[in-house]
């Protein structure tokens, strides 16, 4: 290891942890993937510790691979009529997790994980760290109320959204949508029309919950692509600006 590789902060945090933790930097940001067991052990360390004190999260947040790397929009190839409209592959909301697709090289082990952003002050540096679940059925992982207090309510959000649950935690609750809401509505088999609405009745005098009457839509995003005659565009533009 270099001089500069000691130096870095990927080089400092594989000597300090070893094999806990799988390190990447990408575009000078570094990521640190740790096992759920050794997440408030490490979060103490990362607090704690002269050579990191990040003293600060300052963002946590859930994630659901199901459908990552998945388009439904055909936008490499085109026919007389245009790119396509219709539902070419399968996308969230489509497919389970056992059943999700695997053509995309993407094999991921698990569903769900959770990323916290740390920040040192005093070091000037930060840290990306990413937490999967062991249980898809169950999305369990410690919480860090301990470490950083005001993850709070960032750990209700992604609990509320996704369904994680923060063990230890000392009040897991919803926080965005209302207590009888059904589901996560972040997952990606979440359906877009919901599963229940709400409407005040007059009568009673009161709220009532029924089941969705919305007729499902296939509601797929556009992708745009940079085909040849956008990049024919942009160089006519440059040489228009070049010539004035």
């Amino acid at each position: 290891m270099t001089d500069i590789q000691k130096t870095s902060l990927a080089g400092q945090l594989a000597a300090r942890f070893g094999d806990m933790l799988a390190i990447t930097t990408v575009r000078n940001e570094t990521v640190a993937e740790l096992a759920a067991a050794d997440l408030v052990a490490v979060a103490t360390a990362l607090r704690d510790e002269p050579a990191f004190r990040f003293s600060e999260l300052i963002d946590l947040c859930g994630i659901d691979y199901l459908g990552y790397g998945q388009i439904e929009w055909d936008t490499e190839t085109v026919s007389s009529t245009g790119f396509s409209r219709g539902v070419e592959g399968q996308a969230q909301g489509r497919f389970d997790w056992a059943g999700r697709p695997r053509g995309n090289g993407e094999n991921r082990p698990r569903r769900f994980a959770a990323v916290i952003q740390l920040l040192s002050i005093e070091h000037n540096r930060r840290l990306r760290l990413r937490v999967f679940c062991e249980d898809d059925s169950l999305p369990l992982i410690p919480s860090l109320t301990a470490v950083w207090p005001g993850v709070n309510w960032f750990e209700r959000e992604a609990f509320d959204l996704y369904g994680i649950i923060f063990d230890g935690h000392p009040d897991l609750r919803r926080i965005l949508t209302d207590y009888g809401f059904v589901g996560h509505p972040f997952r990606k088999d979440f359906p877009l029309i919901g599963n229940v609405e709400v409407r005040y009745d007059p009568e009673q005098k009161r709220v009532i919950y029924e089941p969705v009457s919305i007729e499902p839509r296939v509601l797929v995003p556009r992708t745009i692509r940079d085909d040849a005659d956008l990049m024919q565009a942009k160089a006519e533009a440059a040489d228009d600006w070049q010539r004035n």
